[in-house]
């Protein structure tokens, strides 16, 4: 079971934010309905396998209904019981198999819940917002406090200055600091930690960098697409996604909350120095 971690306030003088772009609210009760309704489903459906063969089967023989109604209850057991941890590691924010837990929803519940949701007209933006936010709990319950070096700070390209002509996705350190972007902030708040950051220009691009720097944990900025990309393809390396602010619509002088970039990094590797 993983330690419970100490929630300070965030420095507000050292850090200015730039979090005038509208707010996004990940709503996890979508994800957790979508599981429930799922289970309700699967139950259903492994009732009727059950039920339409079992004429059938008994002529075959008589103990082959009870069979196929083991089988069946015994899958239907494992979803139901997995559902239950994952429901008890969101709201209590204690470890109960949380890597392991991650990989399914991450492998399987996430893109199941997307046909799900589809049949009652949720967006496929607002089930990932969910997944996102989902797994950012999963990660807190299974990651215990990290050294500030093996912590990467990954940031998408949208975040600078349109108008800039500094290339920075190389190093970041590139920057002239002039403000008008996130990117100034960001590298100042990497600095005061001791953290990696680095700047992508794709997914292509952001894998190399893991493969780099070899972190092991990323606190990434993006939108809903990238971020759960990311987490899909960088598993079971832990991804604590953040989404980014869109003022002016996405991938053009996007935003991101300082704060809550801030506050994560101090959850998982403590005071700065």
């Amino acid at each position: 079971m993983n330690e419970s971690v100490t929630k300070e306030q965030p420095i507000a003088t050292e850090v200015p934010a730039l979090e005038s772009g509208p707010v996004v609210t990940p709503q996890k009760r979508i994800f957790i309905g979508l599981l429930g309704v799922t289970c309700l489903v699967l139950t259903c459906l492994a009732f009727v396998l059950w039920w339409i063969p079992f004429v059938g089967l008994s002529t075959i023989h008589p103990y082959l209904p009870a069979i196929l109604a083991g089988t069946l209850g015994l899958i239907v057991l494992v979803v139901l019981t997995g559902s239950l941890l994952l429901t008890l590691t969101i709201l209590t924010g204690r470890d109960f198999l949380s890597k392991k837990l991650r990989g399914v929803v991450i492998k399987v519940l996430f893109p199941l819940l997307i046909i799900v949701g589809k049949l009652f007209g949720i967006s496929r933006e607002r089930i990932s917002q969910s997944f996102v936010a989902i797994n950012n709990q999963l990660v807190l319950a299974e990651t215990r406090k990290l050294a500030p070096s093996c912590l990467l700070l990954l940031m998408p390209h949208c975040l600078q200055n349109h108008d800039c002509t500094v290339k920075i996705t190389g190093n970041v350190e590139n920057c002239k600091g002039c403000g008008k972007c996130p990117i100034k902030d960001l590298r100042e708040l990497a600095h005061s930690f001791k953290v990696d950051l680095a700047v992508a220009t794709g997914g292509t691009i952001a894998r190399r960098i893991v493969v780099q720097k070899r972190p092991q944990l990323i606190i990434a900025v993006a939108c809903e697409r990238d971020l759960t990309s990311g987490i899909q393809d960088t598993y079971p390396l832990p991804v604590y996604g953040i989404l980014n602010r869109r003022p002016f619509g996405p991938c053009f002088n996007t935003e991101v909350p300082l704060g809550e970039v801030e506050e994560i990094i101090r959850r998982f590797v403590g005071k700065h120095e």
